[in-house]
């Protein structure tokens, strides 16, 4: 077979990229992308978040009055669901920027150390949003 009708390394068809599997820090990786672009996009929702609830008191009952009455269409379940998304993507983006400047910082990362920090960056955020989270929902 000639050079110039081999197929190109790395190519994949769809059925073979099914089959593989991506390892645990991958995914911690994308998720910390995901998030970052999650914060990013509900940045306007975050700051009218914030402006309600400081400028004066009339202003926070309005936002209080989000999170049971809800914004326009959304129900106020809707607003707390929203909120619950924002809260996992702000701590699994910080747990997993502190395990990114950790490894960048130490350059001694084997493959069980990113592995076993990839663990911990997903169930600390998941512990920690859960916890958040059943504050939001008037758990306790």
């Amino acid at each position: 077979m000639s050079e110039m009708t081999r197929a190109r390394p790395g190519t994949m068809h769809l059925l073979e990229a099914v089959k593989y599997r991506l390892p645990l820090a991958g995914i911690v990786s994308i998720l910390h992308r995901a998030s970052g672009l999650l914060m990013f996009v509900l940045l306007p929702f975050i700051i009218w978040l914030f402006d309600t609830s400081i400028s004066s008191e009339i202003s926070y009952e309005t936002y209080a009055s989000a999170f049971v009455a809800g914004i326009g269409f959304v129900p106020g379940w809707g607003v707390k669901v929203v909120v619950l998304v924002l809260i996992w993507a702000f701590v699994h983006h910080l747990i997993a920027g502190v395990r990114h400047v950790w490894m960048d910082t130490t350059h001694s990362v084997s493959k069980a150390q990113g592995h076993n920090s990839a663990v911990f960056t997903l169930v600390a955020s998941v512990l920690i949003t859960v916890a958040l989270g059943a504050k939001l929902f008037g758990l306790y």
